[in-house]
């Protein structure tokens, strides 16, 4: 039985005691990717032993297998500090689990919180973690996409952590249909056998006909069209405000950041997680910080890590 890799996100923040409290309370546990002298302190304190993973090897109670990184330096391990080399071990760590599925033999790759600040401060162009799987794919930028989930949701972004101005200029009918076509197939892996996809528009009330500007008659129209002309059941553009409150969609493709996360956050909270989607590994995140105020205290909640463990299926948390 394949398994899922949960990297453990930046070192010196709440990932580490979140995986390890998540492969606590579900019955089919992550292979975990890190160090081990950075999980050796939550994995003891939850009554666990960290054996190093081999392929193959069954999963026993008691026990944590580790995919061990040997990145970090011990000295630099010190929870609830924001540093360069915890922002490059984050980095490591996912790259090392991506390239673990590329290879087969595991369902998906889960990833604890991040700090863009650490990564960037290692001297890492970083953009979130679409971007850097589409990289570690070899698939291009333009067919992965983000897709939030939580509180009910499910919904794909055609542009993210951009200007807003920029991200405006860069939709085109061809990436709008690309995130839908990457939204259906997700949303099919979920076991929705024909997804409804509904497409906000660009501008309020999908530009109401002209009257707003012709963004959607050029962009997001075009885009439903050739998704209908692929079999996808799409419909819009509409604005987001009407759409999101009209029942029977099973996801949503929003055209910028914020259009998406808002929704999504607001019904969700920490609980939501992001999935890249469109780069032919399965990958989440989860939708909330690294906490670094309570790294290594013990206070932090696994919730968001064991409901993307839960997203690829066969991963049930458990009753306790």
């Amino acid at each position: 039985m394949s398994r899922v890799l949960l990297a453990i996100g930046d070192p010196n923040g709440i990932g580490p005691e979140i995986a390890v409290a998540a492969a606590a309370r579900v019955e089919d546990p992550p292979v975990l990717v890190g160090d081990r002298h950075v999980l050796a302190e939550s994995a003891a304190a939850n009554g666990f032993r960290l054996r190093t993973h081999t392929t193959g090897l069954p999963p026993e109670d008691g026990v944590l297998d580790l995919v061990d990184v040997e990145h970090l330096p011990p000295d630099e391990f010190r929870p609830g500090v924001l540093s360069a080399e915890a922002g490059a071990a984050t980095i490591r760590y996912v790259s090392t689990a991506v390239t673990l599925a590329l290879d087969g033999g595991y369902r998906g790759v889960v990833a604890c919180p991040h700090s863009e600040t650490a990564v960037h401060a290692a001297g890492i162009p970083f953009r979130g973690y679409p971007p850097l799987i589409a990289q570690l794919t070899g698939v291009p930028e333009d067919h992965v996409f983000l897709l939030l989930s939580g509180g009910g949701l499910h919904i794909v972004h055609a542009t993210l952590h951009e200007r807003l101005a920029d991200a405006l200029a860069r939709l085109t009918p061809a990436l709008v249909t690309a995130a839908g076509q990457a939204l259906h197939d997700a949303l099919r892996t979920f076991g929705v056998e024909a997804p409804r996809i509904g497409v906000f528009g660009i501008n309020p009330h999908a530009g109401e006909g002209g009257l707003f500007g012709s963004d959607d008659e050029r962009v997001t129209a075009p885009a439903v069209a050739a998704l209908l002309a692929r079999g996808v059941n799409a419909s819009g553009p509409t604005g987001a405000d009407v759409l999101l409150t009209t029942p029977g969609h099973d996801g949503f493709v929003a055209q910028y950041h914020d259009q998406g996360h808002i929704p999504v956050k607001l019904l969700a909270g920490r609980t939501a997680t992001a999935l890249t989607v469109g780069a032919g590994v399965p990958f989440c995140s989860v939708g909330h910080g690294t906490a670094f105020d309570i790294a290594g205290r013990g206070l932090a909640d696994p919730t968001a890590v064991v409901r993307a463990l839960g997203l690829f299926g066969r991963t049930k948390e458990t009753s306790a």
